[in-house]
């Protein structure tokens, strides 16, 4: 594959992205870079590369293809932790909070993966419907709490990601997901054994548990940077690894670099066509990641299920 092409079409993302808004690039075109249009830039990247790394590492310790950080209630978690914080608390910090979004991520995202132990092997469709049944339990507390203390509205923002009020100052906690990148890159082979089981990891001398351990910091500090800082973003951790392997294989720690600029570029390019399709209003990049996604998901399961009748024939 030719990297030319794919950098220059990323080049274009990106000056697109510092181009496109509704202020203009007047007397007051390095100010506007500066505070809003490149931080924009910058946190669209920054959560798109993680949400993509988040989603092959889930992908592996689950060892399913069909599920993500998003669809699993690591999200939906991470929004019921701020709604506890938002009523327990609603004078502070925005650090604590996100750290209170981390330990319901981390709790949310345990218990899905000891339900998915319990599931037959032969059967991976469960896994993703699971997940998906999961979430929506804990998507339906966080919706109790926030209605029975009227904080929908906070809740819907928090469920339906946009970058509009990203500025300098408020979406630095985003390279927290680069870190957990950047460690995701480290632990690729490990992460690569501990997606054949358990059994086998410890045939090779690794320690499961601390690897799997690692694996769920690292997809619930994403998750709850990602929710806490722009709201939700789906399906990007679920449609960028599945195209990955089908473009690079698996092998983790070679492809990982370009699985997190697919990320990055994916996201970048929803929040562009979010701005451009009914310029100068904006569409939340949620909004247009939730079409792509479902769509491309839905090509994917009618590739596995395709596979499947010829297996069987």
């Amino acid at each position: 594959m030719r990297l030319g092409p794919l950098i220059a079409g990323f080049a274009l993302l990106i000056l697109a992205s510092l181009l496109l808004g509704a202020g203009r690039l007047d007397g007051d075109a390095p100010w506007l870079l500066a505070v809003s249009r490149l931080p924009r830039t910058l946190a669209a990247m920054l959560a798109g590369a993680g949400l993509a790394v988040a989603g092959v590492i889930m992908q592996m310790l689950a060892r399913n293809r069909f599920v993500e950080p998003e669809t699993v209630g690591t999200g939906q978690a991470a929004g019921l932790g701020l709604v506890v914080m938002t009523v327990l608390a609603p004078g502070s910090a925005l650090w604590l909070r996100m750290v209170v979004a981390l330990c319901f991520a981390l709790a949310a995202t345990a218990v899905f993966m000891a339900l998915v132990r319990r599931l037959p092997p032969r059967d991976p469709m469960l896994v993703p419907l699971t997940g998906l049944v999961y979430g929506g339990i804990i998507a339906a507390v966080a919706g109790f709490i926030a209605y029975e203390n009227d904080l929908l509205q906070f809740l819907d923002i928090w469920m339906n990601g946009e970058f509009s009020g990203v500025m300098l100052g408020r979406y630095e906690f985003l390279w927290l997901a680069g870190g957990a990148t950047l460690l995701a890159w480290a632990f690729a082979n490990r992460f690569t054994i501990a997606g054949m089981g358990e059994e086998m990891s410890q045939s090779l001398g690794l320690s499961y548990r601390q690897v799997m351990a690692t694996g769920l910091c690292i997809v619930s500090l994403v998750s709850a940077v990602t929710v806490v800082t722009v709201g939700m973003l789906p399906f990007v951790g679920l449609v960028v690894p599945n195209i990955a392997s089908r473009l690079s294989g698996d092998h983790l720690r070679r492809s990982l670099p370009g699985l997190a600029a697919g990320g990055a570029a994916l996201v970048l390019a929803c929040d562009v066509i979010g701005r451009a399709v009914r310029y100068p209003y904006e569409i939340p990049v949620g909004t247009i990641l939730g079409v792509v996604g479902a769509c491309v998901f839905i090509w994917l399961l009618q590739g596995r299920v395709a596979g499947q009748g010829r297996h069987a024939r």
